[in-house]
């Protein structure tokens, strides 16, 4: 069984919804889930577990929310090479530009991408849904 940690921040409660939707997936797929929130997780945690889903909406000009968020994933960040990960996060306007720059700082720092990251304009939808659990099941 392989022990994955759901790792977001949410400031609408969009992406902590894409958060719950992570964890069933890869509950479904037989995996031991801990979810946390950005300022519960560090980089101390990281090698408990076999994967890590990181969750955070795009702010301001489509960045990395940085009062919590990224402090965390870049303390992270020289723990990230070998490591299974998958990236998540809503938005409500750009074209996912943090997102893309996210995943190259990921991809640049030696991370193994589990599968495409999954982002949704407000809200998940059933599309965004059914996404965010195939993610959580990539990750298992």
């Amino acid at each position: 069984m392989s022990k994955i940690a759901v790792v977001y921040w949410s400031g609408t409660g969009n992406t902590k919804e894409m958060s719950a939707l992570v964890a069933e997936g890869a509950r479904a797929a037989g995996a031991e889930v801990n979810i946390y929130t950005a300022s519960k997780f560090s980089a101390s945690l990281m090698d408990a577990y076999d994967a890590i889903a990181f969750g955070c909406p795009s702010m301001g000009a489509e960045e990395l929310e940085e009062t919590e968020f990224e402090p965390m994933f870049s303390s992270c960040q020289t723990k990230l090479k070998g490591k299974k990960i998958a990236l998540f996060g809503s938005y409500g306007w750009g074209d996912g530009e943090w997102m893309r720059d996210w995943k190259a700082v990921c991809i640049s720092e030696g991370a193994t991408l589990a599968c495409d990251s999954v982002i949704c304009i407000e809200a998940p939808d059933d599309e965004a849904s059914d996404a965010c659990r195939a993610l959580g099941q990539a990750l298992a």
